[in-house]
């Protein structure tokens, strides 16, 4: 049984209101933009999800929205995880290792250095930083998630805003 992860970096987000708080941060015009067209590439690969999980913060969630649209993926139905927010590897494990195992294709939206960690952790990529906004998709031979662990994941995907597309 197939199972792909896809991981989202959320879009650039806005530094100029300094009374906003982290968590509250908006995206800018630049995350505006970018995170509909990789929807947009997405949805041109007849990309499917069955669930889309993100992190609460505005820049994550805004972005989870934009690229939803895009795939005709109803934003209400978009799972809002307290536990994606500054979250380290283990915790990103945990999350990914308890879902249910009815749901094959998952989109999770989150934060930097989280994100590029756990997809380094369960493929054999070696990316250094998932820019703003840039999308892995990680496919694992398993029944279950609680059986993914260290590189069992290959690779099928990585792109950005700023990657040239032939």
């Amino acid at each position: 049984m197939q199972r792909i992860l896809t991981l989202v970096r959320h879009a650039k987000s806005s530094w100029n209101n300094s009374d906003l708080n982290d968590f509250e941060r908006p995206l800018n015009s630049r995350g505006l933009k970018n995170a509909p067209e990789m929807g947009k590439r997405l949805a041109d690969v007849d990309f499917k999800v069955d669930l889309i999980i993100s992190s609460p913060a505005a820049r994550a969630i805004t972005t989870a929205e934009l690229i939803s649209s895009e795939l005709g993926y109803n934003f209400k139905r978009i799972n809002h995880n307290e536990s994606i927010y500054e979250a380290n590897l283990n915790t990103l494990l945990h999350l990914v290792s308890s879902l249910n195992d009815n749901i094959h294709r998952v989109l999770m939206v989150g934060h930097n250095p989280g994100l590029t960690s756990l997809c380094n952790y369960l493929s054999n990529a070696k990316i250094e930083n998932m820019p703003t906004c840039s999308i892995t998709q990680i496919q694992f031979s398993v029944n279950s998630w609680q059986s993914i662990n260290e590189h069992s994941g290959e690779l099928l995907d990585y792109d950005y805003p700023k990657k040239l597309k032939m």
